[in-house]
């Protein structure tokens, strides 16, 4: 089995500046469906699944985690 989880924009200690930009929160905010940046636990539940036997017949796959934005893009 080989997955991955692809989030969106989430907003982490290493990207705090990034996130608190004026520009680019608002860019964020106005082209993801989810009107807001995420947030680290909203990734859990999609890791518990590819690591538990629920996935196990899922191989190859890519699951996006990120407020609707590629369903837009």
């Amino acid at each position: 089995q080989v997955n991955a989880i692809s989030p969106g924009y989430f907003a982490t200690e290493m990207n705090r500046a990034l996130a608190g930009a004026e520009a680019l929160n608002a860019w964020v905010i106005e082209r993801t469906p989810a009107r807001r940046w995420g947030r680290f636990e909203e990734l859990v539940g999609t890791l518990v699944y590819l690591c538990s036997d629920a996935s196990s017949f899922v191989s190859g796959q890519n699951l996006f985690v990120d407020g609707g934005m590629t369903a837009v893009v």
